[in-house]
């Protein structure tokens, strides 16, 4: 074997060698698609979370604008949300069951996203009467809450109680927000940037934590 040729040909072989990595790598990611949430509208989820007026819609649903009351006694509108990806969930202050491991994990997301200003969580309260700013404010200074990133609402409860029916479809009670109704549920909206449903979760279960932390990423990743 001539030896001089074999030197002379290694630095072309590594090039070759180079270059056939990067070939395969760009045709891998061309062939790969591009991982992307569904987006939910009313026709696509349990019947029982939909209002009825909606169950037939089957495109372009968004979350209607809202007009709610933080732990600062700050009003909070869409305007806060505004290019925004977040999560919602529906809970209050004097539950003793699932709702405190659901506020922990809304807690453990937090710190998770605390640096991601595109990334934020909205709670409503479904016992708003009980559920004041200063309670509010109590309970959010207990639980970590950071003002920025995440919002502890009171409101006008039909209008709470239209969001969960209406917009997120977060509950199977039925009901208007009348004086006998109420939301209990563990479910988590995760919310796009364009008001699009992209995911529903169980609040209570790391695993479903787990896997929303994936999907926010993976809406932070979307180009469009």
């Amino acid at each position: 074997m001539d030896l001089k040729f074999f030197k002379k040909s290694v630095p072309t072989l590594v090039i070759m060698g180079v270059f056939s990595v990067l070939m395969v790598y760009a045709i891998y990611t061309m062939l790969t698609p591009e991982k992307r949430l569904p987006v939910f509208n009313p026709a696509d989820v349990n019947p029982r979370l939909v209002d009825e007026s909606l169950v037939h819609i089957r495109n372009n649903h968004k979350v209607s604008d809202f007009k709610l009351i933080n732990q600062n006694g700050d009003t909070i509108t869409q305007a806060n949300y505004e290019g925004k990806i977040y999560v919602a969930d529906f809970f209050f202050t004097r539950c003793l069951t699932i709702c405190p491991v659901m506020t922990n994990n809304i807690g453990i997301l937090q710190e998770t996203f605390k640096n991601d200003d595109d990334v934020m969580f909205l709670s409503h309260s479904v016992t708003p009467v009980i559920d004041s700013v200063s309670v509010l404010r109590a309970y959010a200074d207990v639980k970590g809450v950071i003002d920025s990133k995440w919002n502890i609402t009171t409101g006008d409860k039909k209008h709470i109680y239209k969001l969960a029916r209406k917009s997120y479809f977060a509950v199977l009670d039925e009901g208007d927000g009348g004086l006998q109704d109420f939301v209990h549920t563990e479910n988590f909206v995760l919310v796009d940037k364009k008001k699009q449903i992209r995911g529903f979760y169980d609040g209570t279960d790391l695993e479903d934590i787990e896997r929303l932390t994936a999907d926010i990423r993976i809406l932070q990743a979307e180009k469009n």
